[in-house]
C-alpha cells in the first residue's frame, strides 16, 4: 500500500470536494438523525432513486420518535419500491432503541455498532459526519478510489483488502474534517472513479498522481 500517494490526496481530494459535491437532500445538516436515514436507504439503491424516498419519509416520520410510533404497514408503505424491507423494520427497531434512552444517538463508532441495522461503514459515516470523530467510513466506492491510486491489485471483496485499506485510510485521516474526507472519496468514487465503463480521469484531481 503506498501511503505516501494516499497523504499526497488528502488537501486536493478536500479542494475537489468543495467545489464539486452534489446538492443533497441529506447534506443540509449534520443531524444524525438525517445522515443515518440517508445512509439506509442508499444501501443497494443509487442517490437519485432515494432523493424523493428521503424526502417523504421525513414527512412522516422527521425524527426517531415519530419513526418509532410509525404503525408498520405505513412504514413498510413509505419504504414501497426501496426493497429490502428488512433495512425499514431495523430502522424502527433502531429507532425504538433510540427512545428508550432518551432519543439521542451514540457518538462513537463502538456503540453504533450495536444498534440493529448499523454495520462499519454506517457507523463510520454517522460517526465522522456528525460527531467528527476520526474514523474512516469504506464502501465500495472508496475501495475501488484507494485501489486506482495507489495501484493496489488486492480483491476488494476480500476482508483482508478491506482491512488494509482501512488501516491505510485511518493513518492519513484528517483529524479536524474527517465526515468531509469520508464524504469526498465516495463522492469522488461516485461521479468520476466510477464502477461501470471507464473512469473520467480527465477530471480528477489524481490525474498525475495515480
Amino acid at each position: 500500500m503506498d501511503g505516501t500517494r494516499l497523504r499526497q490526496m488528502v488537501e486536493p481530494l478536500l479542494a475537489w470536494f468543495a467545489r464539486n459535491k452534489r446538492d443533497l437532500p441529506w447534506r443540509a445538516d449534520r443531524e444524525p438523525y438525517h445522515v443515518w436515514l440517508s445512509e439506509i436507504m442508499l444501501q443497494q439503491t443509487r442517490v437519485e432513486a432515494v432523493r424523493d424516498y428521503y424526502v417523504r419519509f421525513l414527512q412522516a416520520a422527521p425524527d426517531v420518535f415519530a419513526l418509532a410510533a410509525l404503525p408498520e404497514e405505513r412504514l413498510l408503505k413509505l419504504w414501497e419500491g426501496l426493497g429490502y424491507y428488512n433495512r425499514a423494520r431495523n430502522l424502527q427497531k433502531c429507532a425504538r432503541i433510540l427512545v428508550e434512552r432518551g432519543g439521542a444517538f451514540p457518538d462513537t463508532v463502538e456503540e453504533l455498532l450495536a444498534l440493529p441495522g448499523v454495520g462499519a461503514y454506517t457507523a463510520g459515516a454517522i460517526a465522522s459526519i456528525c460527531f467528527e470523530r476520526p474514523t474512516a467510513a469504506v464502501d465500495g466506492n472508496v475501495l475501488r478510489v484507494v485501489a486506482r491510486i495507489t495501484g493496489d491489485r488486492g480483491d476488494i471483496a476480500r476482508p483482508e483488502t478491506k482491512s488494509r485499506m482501512r488501516a491505510a485510510l485511518l493513518s492519513i485521516l484528517p483529524q479536524s474534517m474527517p465526515g468531509d474526507f469520508n464524504q469526498a472519496l465516495i463522492e469522488l468514487g461516485a461521479l468520476v472513479c466510477i464502477p461501470a465503463g471507464e473512469p473520467l480521469c480527465v477530471q480528477c484531481p489524481f490525474k498525475t498522481l495515480c
